[in-house]
């Protein structure tokens, strides 16, 4: 009766574990694909990186341009708009907090690239408090890194407005002010110059005193291995544990001793 009940649940048993299988194999394959896209992206952030700065007309005016330019070095010329610079908190660097600081720049044709300017601490007694900021009325030319819109943190609010926000949705902050922006984002590299005027040389403003530690794109490689081993470890203990149960088990004489009928 019990040899019949365990051949009865045997081929149920033998379709789970193969289903199983198959599945934890699917998904360590599937993470070994994750690490392998991830090596590509850093392979076409160094290329991109590496390439000439992209000339200024050929920017993005679109999201499907826009994502192929990211990474890419770029000189921008325009004019500050100062009035409609915005300060992203809790942005720490270094294990201190502070802000990222985003000034719209008016571009020669009407246009507007939103510039993340640098890292500016924040005041710990009031958060209110902004240190000053200097920005030139003439026009400048800076040097920056084409890069997404500056990313989001968890907040209550779905749209913010304000000097001092947690996120600046683009789209939103476009709507906002009325400009014209590229739909994208440059980090600034270097201080600002202002630009040439009437053949003489031009002069380099005062110091905004803004840091720009930009932190390299996070490409973790190394996770995705750690999790396509856990998972191909577990599809080899479900064909292990299979194979010894329901096959090598089952065909090894017993070793109790046998008990002598009585007499």
């Amino acid at each position: 009766m019990l040899s019949r009940g365990r051949s009865r649940r045997r081929p149920v048993v033998l379709v789970a574990a193969a289903l199983a299988a198959a599945l934890t194999a699917r998904l360590g394959f599937w993470q070994l694909d994750r690490a392998q896209q991830k090596l590509d992206l850093q392979a076409r952030i160094v290329s991109r990186a590496e390439a000439l700065p992209l000339p200024l007309d050929d920017l993005a005016r679109d999201e499907a341009t826009a994502e192929a330019q990211h990474y890419r070095r770029i000189v921008l010329r325009g004019r500050w708009l100062a009035d409609r610079t915005v300060y992203l908190d809790n942005r720490p660097l270094n294990a201190r907090q502070g802000f990222i600081v985003v000034t719209p720049l008016l571009l020669a044709d009407g246009g507007a690239v939103l510039v993340q300017r640098g890292w500016m601490a924040r005041d710990f007694i009031d958060r209110t408090r902004l240190a000053p900021l200097p920005t030139p009325a003439g026009e400048v030319q800076l040097a920056g890194r084409i890069a997404p819109p500056p990313w989001q943190l968890l907040a209550l609010a779905a749209e913010e407005r304000g000097t001092i926000r947690q996120n600046l949705d683009l789209a939103a902050f476009a709507r906002e002010t009325g400009l014209r922006l590229r739909p994208i984002s440059v980090q600034q590299t270097a201080p600002a110059e202002l630009s040439a005027t009437g053949g003489e040389p031009a002069a380099t403003p005062a110091d905004d005193g803004l840091l720009r530690q930009w932190p390299a794109p996070a490409v973790d490689v190394a996770k995705h291995h750690g999790y396509a081993f856990q998972w191909f470890a577990l599809c080899a203990l479900i064909v292990g544990l299979t194979a010894w149960f329901q096959f090598i088990r089952p065909r090894r004489p017993s070793s109790r001793p046998s008990r002598s009928p009585l007499p």
